[in-house]
């Protein structure tokens, strides 16, 4: 098991760690899942993923391997901040690789029609 990096820790970077936690709660919530079940389903005690959401720690980077994982993500689309739904782009992804060229290109019109309002 891994463990917890207390809060705050010498040479943490305030708006990493704001980033870390904000981030954790945006994706535990787009998955509809609560603290107490995510805690749980990563085999810690129950108030583990309050914790770090509160600011009393941060996940390990082990951890947060861990955590990335449990999301279905890298952790280089964790920690992209102009993507603000990595689960569900990777979703969308994989239901567009399913598609033929055709259909590709008139998604791909509508996206670009959609961008532009």
């Amino acid at each position: 098991m891994y463990g917890i990096l207390i809060y705050p820790k010498k040479g943490v970077d305030l708006i990493t760690a704001k980033f870390v936690r904000d981030r954790i709660t945006q994706l535990r919530l787009q998955k509809g899942i609560s603290e107490y079940k995510m805690s749980y389903d990563l085999g810690h005690s129950r108030g583990y993923i309050n914790n770090i959401s509160s600011g009393k720690a941060l996940p390990s980077l082990g951890e947060l391997f861990a955590i990335c994982e449990y999301f279905d993500i890298s952790v280089v689309e964790f920690f992209n901040e102009s993507n603000t739904a990595p689960i569900l782009m990777k979703d969308t992804l994989k239901s567009l690789s399913k598609l033929s060229e055709e259909d590709l290109a008139l998604v791909k019109k509508v996206a670009d029609r959609m961008a532009k309002k």
